[in-house]
């Protein structure tokens, strides 16, 4: 009878768990859709008509596009460039990354190719300044959430995920030139006020990126307490944040025993940080301040 009951435990935890793991494919596969549209909108409605180019391998396909359009017999559209483009990373993505991950940055990638192909390019406005600044906006927006959720767009976070769990390092000066290359070829296609008004759409996208998908971003948390084990325990449940503990601190006002707790979090962490504090001391102090540079080990989930 025992047995019974525990085998029935572990069928509905079974269920359970294939019931979040569904709901996560969906979420994602969800996310690629989004993400297509709106990578298809700033290409197709802002960029294209304004001669800007993106950035990382999104650009480097706008500029195929522009070359065979320009000087082969025939026109390489921008879609199916990304999509060739991104076929070595995918290879390196299966072998280095993870065969998941890899299978929705497949899928991402489609959809992108795909949307961009589906959708012609429609003219709102010719004027480079706010083809700019919405293509970057629109671009940054989908980026953000498709990061947000889990999912790479492909093209150079392969390479940056790839290289940075190898080595440690980011692929910063990688971006840099490979950003510059696609500059220079606006400037040479179109003129420098269009290379310009390109980093100006690089800026606004990356700026509307980081609002959007807010991991990256890190927080120094000194929370003031009277039930230093409690939080504690409810922090490291919700979070997996180590805490550095001083104790023999004083209140001012009432002369009390306080303890002060250090962590560093993520900005995205903030709503399961106040859930944590809330069930452990509703009358813990937090002060939460912006970390700009972090040295030594910092935990971040793989992709």
């Amino acid at each position: 009878m025992t047995f019974k009951k525990f085998s029935k435990g572990i069928y509905y935890m079974d269920d359970v768990s294939k019931l979040m793991r569904r709901h996560t494919y969906v979420t994602k596969i969800s996310t690629s859709f989004i993400y297509a549209i709106l990578v298809s909108i700033a290409v197709n409605f802002f960029w294209t008509p304004g001669h800007i180019y993106s950035s990382g391998i999104t650009g480097f396909a706008q500029l195929l596009n522009t070359i065979s359009t320009r000087a082969f017999p025939f026109t390489i559209s921008t879609g199916l460039a990304l999509f060739l483009l991104n076929l070595p990373l995918f290879v390196l993505s299966w072998r280095a990354i993870g065969h998941e991950f890899t299978i929705f940055t497949i899928i991402t990638v489609f959809l992108s190719s795909f949307m961009i192909q589906l959708l012609k390019p429609i003219p709102l406005t010719h004027d480079p300044i706010i083809c700019a600044i919405f293509g970057g906006a629109v671009n940054g927006f989908g980026t953000g959430l498709a990061l947000r959720n889990g999912i790479s767009t492909g093209g150079l976070d392969i390479l940056g995920i790839v290289i940075r769990h190898r080595t440690g390092n980011s692929i910063g000066t990688i971006n840099i030139a490979f950003n510059s290359l696609i500059i220079i070829s606006a400037a040479i296609m179109y003129g420098w006020p269009y290379a310009f008004y390109s980093v100006l759409s690089l800026i606004v996208n990356a700026r509307i990126m980081d609002m959007t998908y807010t991991r990256q971003q890190r927080m120094q948390v000194m929370i003031i307490t009277n039930r230093p084990n409690t939080v504690i325990d409810s922090v490291q449940n919700h979070l997996r944040r180590g805490i550095t503990i001083v104790h023999n601190a004083e209140g001012a006002y009432r002369h009390d025993a306080k303890t002060i707790l250090f962590t560093v979090i993520s900005r995205y962490e903030m709503g399961e940080l106040e859930e944590a504090l809330l069930e452990s001391d509703p009358n813990a102090f937090a002060s939460i301040a912006d970390s700009v540079k972090i040295l030594g080990r910092f935990y971040e989930p793989k992709p």
